[in-house]
């Protein structure tokens, strides 16, 4: 269950002010359909960071456990700086649909996550823990706690949201995650 919580929180603060979640954002403005946007991130993260998941499952049988050791300490520590720059998307960067709002999102998110930090930070934590299918689970609940707010408040939130603050608070949570598996 740690490995749940861990990637749930992880990856929910992480994902705050996202270029996905920004993609969320806009999703929901310009085709005001909740369900089929929220139906595709759900597929879509739950695809790419099982791939990301078993990258890091796999890693894990290949790789010495002090080199292991010292890769993940620094790549939660180089997400944690990557978490302070904001990501931007603007509108020219959602596509129009022709296959519905649910393919469009599910594409879309799928496409933005390869090379993610979020899904970086999977393939990080199924390193860390053993239990693929609860880092997975927890990334992608992670994923929808942070998304699925943005794609039902559309842009309402966007102007006085402390993007900031939050970029600040999951650098920190990251930090911690570097430095906890440097010292151990």
């Amino acid at each position: 269950m740690q490995a749940f919580f861990v990637s749930t929180i992880a990856v929910a603060v992480g994902e705050i002010g996202d270029k996905t979640q920004l993609l969320a954002f806009l999703l929901a403005a310009r085709y005001r359909r909740p369900w089929p946007i929220i139906a595709g991130i759900f597929v879509a993260t739950l695809l790419n960071h099982a791939l990301a998941g078993l990258l890091g499952h796999w890693l894990m049988t290949q790789v010495s456990a002090e080199l292991l050791r010292w890769s993940l300490g620094l790549s939660f520590l180089l997400i944690a700086v990557w978490t302070l720059k904001p990501d931007e998307i603007d509108d020219a960067q959602v596509p129009e649909s022709r296959w519905g709002i649910f393919s469009l999102t599910l594409l879309s998110f799928f496409l933005a996550e390869i090379g993610d930090k979020t899904q970086l930070a999977t393939v990080a934590l199924a390193v860390k823990y053993a239990d693929l299918t609860w880092v997975v689970a927890g990334t992608t609940v992670g994923m929808l706690i942070a998304d699925v707010p943005a794609v039902l408040l559309g842009k309402m939130l966007t102007p006085s949201f402390p993007f900031h603050l939050v970029r600040r608070c999951a650098a920190a949570i990251f930090a911690v995650l570097g430095v906890i598996v440097l010292l151990n």
